[in-house]
């Protein structure tokens, strides 16, 4: 079960899931390579002695190649990747018809594109290695159906569509790709998102969950280090529901 020693590329780690990911990996262990558009240097501490952090703009393949040539320098080798970075916070809701066509473009070139290109610049990496782990962030707003985000929810269902797909093509490398589907997180992205409405939407959230509280990003480090831990070996093209029994798959 243990991620001691494995080396760990952690995307949109500079804040929010990303930071916690980065920590909590980090205090078991791994080898945390922390990547963000903004600066990681405090995502790389809080994950402890030899983690480094890159800068990183996922829609970018080059950038994401550097992320695993940054890797392969520092530790020789990629075992998993947490394919977390998207746009949320910043995003405008709204009904479907009055999304903003470049917050729509937005949303699927980081969130669906941006985890396309790190599959693409990581796997020749796992290859190389033996194989890998890669989990991909979906959401609660997939699996339930969000409104009033159909940009957001949207581009999350693609991120399962993509794990499933992926896993067929990988598992004759021995690279497993699974997703993790949490419900809205206490992070400053569910703030953004949003706003004046925090409170109520979280109080809606809640009351359709089987466990009546509101997630926090320590909820998710654990399923994520078993997804990237050798205990989940035979698991691939899960989608694993993190959201307090909203959606039970």
């Amino acid at each position: 079960m243990s991620v001691s020693g494995k080396i760990v590329l952690i995307t949109g780690a500079a804040r929010g899931l990303g930071f916690e990911y980065a920590r909590a990996l980090g205090a078991q262990g791994a080898h945390v390579v922390a990547g963000d558009v903004s600066d990681c240097t405090d995502a790389a501490a809080a994950a402890g002695t030899g983690a480094i952090g890159v800068r990183l703009d996922v829609t970018d393949m080059a950038s994401c190649e550097a992320m695993v040539a940054a890797a392969m320098a520092a530790f020789g080798r990629v075992d998993a990747i947490v394919n977390n970075a998207a746009l949320y916070g910043s995003l405008r809701g709204g009904r479907f018809n009055q999304i903003p066509e470049n917050d729509w473009d937005a949303a699927m070139a980081v969130n669906v594109k941006g985890i396309w290109n790190c599959c693409k610049a990581v796997v020749p990496a796992m290859r190389q290695g033996g194989g890998g782990s890669i989990v991909n962030v979906a959401s609660l707003a997939a699996t339930y159906g969000m409104p009033y985000a159909l940009h957001y929810t949207t581009s999350k269902a693609a991120v399962i569509g993509l794990t499933r797909g992926l896993a067929r093509e990988l598992g004759r490398d021995n690279i497993r790709v699974n997703a993790l589907a949490p419900s809205a997180v206490e992070t400053e992205g569910t703030h953004e998102f949003l706003g004046d409405k925090y409170d109520k939407g979280l109080d809606v959230i809640r009351a359709g969950q089987s466990i009546q509280r509101t997630l926090v990003p320590a909820d998710l480090s654990g399923t994520v280090a078993w997804l990237i831990g050798d205990g989940s070996q035979f698991v691939t093209g899960q989608t694993i529901a993190v959201d307090g029994g909203t959606v039970m798959l």
